[in-house]
């Protein structure tokens, strides 16, 4: 696409150092990152909190950039690119990632999934139960992304929805492959940074809230507010009436569909909660498929809330009751919720999960009491470094409430002294029922092999994720695999990861 062609679809003015001959400019692709650019690419110049975009132009040209675009030039600098001036940089990247791949999210049924806790297995259950009724589905999660043959595929660094470039062109692959339908995990950092802009919602379901990411939004409301974005932008709205935040997402979308485990007033109805063997759940479901009873792989009375939307988006979009029952039947769910780690005889139950604030901690907990002949262990880390530290002593908490054993580790501390983290969430832990092991990989060994064959061991906050960060180091990892060595009598050892 010509330069001035895209200028003009996104109503970009230029700045003062657009030379002559510039319009003539083929633009081929369009990244914030310097090191990304190939040949042809539009260099979007972004501000960041630690780095400035416009410090990265000389590189950018090197590296074949044909021109730049940003919300103005600093003081005194001179663009060795073509430079166009927009009024918000990351709502052009975005709107130039679409437009180049071709709004590929107009060519299939989108879902988008938001809320705190749930989001990834209920954006998993959706495309389970598309595929369930035949629809050809790819999915973005934070676990990773699936084209349509179902191939879970990591993401090349640590976030939980892409930015506009990588998620415009997941989707073109998506549709080149023949889907029909996406599902989409969607972050509040992905709304607020205009990530998600750009795609064309046919739906939007909504979770749940509690505190996270405050770090981040500064305020509970805010953080609600960045959430809200995609029930504002979606026909359609699938919503929880079990979470208080909802009352404030009523009539905000053109049509809207409710679900609850608790309210007989919901459009989709959940009761009768059975426990069956190898973990498994069952319930009566009560909506506008009809009534029947779901099998779901996966315990927890909180899952059946997560089955409940998907279920009321799937059904919207034509897959039967037949067919929802058998994709929830057969449902393996993602890496990392609920992943029960194999083991041998005479060995502890193991399971890794993602819960990662204090409500997901407890509900995980309170899931697999039942489910524990003997002692119920916890291995539980917080995420530091910019992030919401007011979780840290909550964390410890609830984990010293609702486990037997806990051992306080490490998750994600970055440049915050561990020491620091620690601390804090030992003066939270309630009961004489804790120790501190820093380092992950042994604070896992030492739950996995001093548990007896009734207990049951959750390694808790990072289910399902491919990194671990120490400082500014960041190291490939996985909860699973570092149990599954421990369970061997193996010691597991992360790499450093390629920073790209």
């Amino acid at each position: 696409m010509l330069l001035s062609d895209l200028a003009s679809h996104l109503s970009l003015r230029s700045g003062p150092s657009v030379e002559t001959g510039w319009a003539a400019a083929e633009v081929s692709a369009v990244t914030h990152r310097a090191d990304w650019v190939t040949p042809g690419a539009l260099f979007a110049a972004i501000r960041g909190e630690r780095h400035d975009g416009h410090a990265f132009l000389q590189e950018a040209a090197e590296r074949g950039a044909v021109a730049a675009l940003g919300e103005g030039l600093p003081a005194g600098q001179h663009s060795p690119l073509p430079y166009l001036q927009v009024p918000d940089a990351r709502a052009a990247l975005a709107d130039a990632a679409a437009l180049l791949s071709g709004h590929p999210s107009r060519e299939l049924k989108v879902v988008g999934v938001t809320g705190t806790d749930g989001k990834t297995t209920t954006s998993w259950l959706t495309a389970a139960l598309l595929r369930a009724g035949g629809q050809s589905t790819g999915l973005l999660s934070s676990a990773g992304y699936q084209l349509p043959d179902g191939q879970l595929r990591a993401y090349p660094a640590h976030f939980t929805t892409p930015e506009a470039p990588q998620l415009q062109g997941l989707l073109r692959e998506m549709v080149d492959a023949r889907a029909q339908a996406a599902v989409i995990e969607t972050s509040s950092h992905a709304l607020t940074l205009e990530r998600v802009r750009g795609v064309a919602w046919d739906a939007a379901i909504w979770t749940h809230l509690s505190q996270e990411h405050l770090d981040f939004h500064g305020t509970l409301e805010d953080y609600f507010a960045a959430k809200r974005r995609l029930i504002e932008r979606a026909p359609l709205a699938v919503l929880n009436l079990d979470d208080p935040w909802t009352r404030h997402l009523r009539g905000v979308a053109p049509q809207e569909l409710t679900y609850s485990a608790a309210q007989a007033g919901a459009d989709w109805r959940a009761s009768d909660l059975r426990g069956e063997a190898g973990g498994r759940a069952s319930f009566a479901v009560d909506g506008p498929a009809g009534r029947f009873r779901a099998t779901l792989p996966l315990a927890g009375a909180f899952q059946m809330g997560n089955a409940l939307a998907a279920m009321a988006a799937a059904h919207h979009f034509g897959v039967s009751a037949a067919e929802l029952q058998a994709g929830l039947r057969e449902f393996g769910g993602p890496p990392g919720r609920m992943e029960t780690v194999p083991s041998r005889p005479g060995q502890p139950r193991v399971v890794s999960d993602s819960a990662h604030t204090p409500l997901s901690l407890e509900n995980t907990l309170r899931a697999l009491r039942p489910l524990t002949g003997g002692q119920l262990w916890a291995v539980v880390g917080s995420a530091a470094g910019g992030r919401d530290t007011s979780k840290w002593g909550p964390m410890a908490a609830v984990a010293s409430a609702w486990a037997d054993r806990v051992i306080l580790t490490e998750a994600d501390h970055r440049e915050t002294p561990l020491e620091q983290i620690l601390e804090a969430m030992s003066a939270a832990a309630g009961q004489d029922n804790w120790q501190c092991i820093g380092d992950r990989a042994q604070a896992i060994a030492y739950a996995v092999t001093h548990a007896g064959p009734d207990d049951t061991v959750l390694i808790a906050n990072k289910g399902g994720e491919h990194f671990l960060q120490r400082g500014r180091t960041v190291y490939r990892w996985n909860d699973a695999a570092a149990a599954a060595a421990a369970l061997r009598g193996e010691v597991y050892r992360p790499q450093e990861a390629e920073q790209g």
